[in-house]
């Protein structure tokens, strides 16, 4: 578990927040949000480079690298209002997908343990399963968390190419293990043509719920995640928020390995995200499948940074909140100078 930083490109953190080492827990003993990079793109099925994620979302902005980035309808600060630390990447080799995700569990099982969140940024999907199970384990929340999944595709496939372990079977790996429970498993934004029928069946079978987004234009996006937030908070402790970046429609996230027309815009996205972070009690974030070689004019790195700092600008708010007695109202204007 020793910190590798990042394992491409210059040695950075998330915006310039300050780095830790996950062997050394002095150093974020104050830690609200641990961010982990998983630079992992062994479990693709179709276009590879995932693996570079992490460092385009860590360093794609047009501001300072200055650990600061003020929310303008949250009225917060999410890097500074929270204690917010970079780790650096888990070194995990493409070649070997059951080593690179047992090294990450075990990150993500300390700094859960620690009493902080760990922010994974990915990576193509698979490593979600060890980022649930790490946090189930380290919050001793085995079968206790709620996950909302963020996502053009179920990711409940068994076997492919041989292997349980990928970016389509993560879902049915955490289900499977007991770690989360299927009833307490939402997915939103699911569409296109897989997975195939026998598995559509096997996640009814576990009481999934998914949104597909017919369902979503047909009832609206509000009145779903009214509907989401409920099931998933009903018998659970805390909710783990995993978002696949091609749940956005791929004209405006292009930079994605398996992209699906049809899917949210990048502002449902947002106000999803730091409506869920505001309202929750979360315990683990990951945003993954952003692949920078498919990208143009970093659109969908941006949007993954941007996912980043809505969720902690929602977390930062909900602890202002509590604190202050008071309630963040969507519809307040910006300014008034009537």
């Amino acid at each position: 578990m020793t910190r590798y930083g990042t394992m491409f490109g210059p040695n950075i953190t998330f915006l310039g927040v300050d780095e830790c080492d996950v062997n050394s827990p002095e150093t974020y003993a104050d830690a609200d949000v641990v961010i982990v990079g998983a630079p992992f793109d062994g479990g693709t099925s179709y276009r590879s480079g995932a693996r570079f994620g992490p460092k385009a979302m860590r360093e794609t902005c047009y501001s300072e690298h200055d650990g600061s980035r003020p929310s303008m309808a949250m009225r917060v600060d999410g890097l500074k209002d929270l204690r917010v630390y970079d780790m650096g990447d888990v070194e995990m080799f493409s070649g070997d997908a059951a080593k690179s995700c047992a090294s990450l569990e075990k990150v993500i099982e300390t700094i859960a343990a620690s009493g902080a969140i760990p922010l994974v940024l990915g990576g193509d999907h698979t490593v979600t399963w060890p980022n649930v199970t790490g946090v189930a384990r380290g919050a001793d929340m085995w079968g206790r968390i709620g996950v909302i999944h963020f996502d053009a595709h179920a990711d409940t496939g068994d076997i492919q190419f041989g292997s349980l372990i990928g970016h389509g079977q993560p879902m049915r790996l955490l289900l499977e293990s007991g770690a989360v429970r299927g009833d307490r498993f939402i997915q939103v934004g699911l569409r296109g043509y897989w997975p195939p029928p026998e598995t559509l069946d096997w996640m009814a079978t576990q009481g999934m719920r998914a949104y597909e987004m017919t369902e979503i234009t047909h009832r609206g996006l509000k009145e779903c995640i009214d509907e989401a937030i409920s099931i998933a908070l009903t018998d659970c402790d805390a909710i783990y928020l995993s978002v696949d970046i091609d749940v956005v429609d791929p004209g405006s996230a292009p930079g994605t390995g398996t992209p699906e027309p049809g899917g949210l815009s990048s502002r449902d996205l947002l106000d999803t995200v730091r409506r869920m972070a505001y309202e929750l009690p979360i315990v683990g974030v990951d945003v993954v499948e952003v692949s920078p070689p498919y990208d143009h004019a970093d659109i969908t790195a941006i949007l993954g940074n941007r996912v980043v700092l809505e969720v902690l600008s929602g977390m930062a708010r909900r602890r202002k909140d509590a604190r202050d007695g008071t309630t963040w109202n969507p519809g307040q204007p910006l300014l008034d100078g009537r």
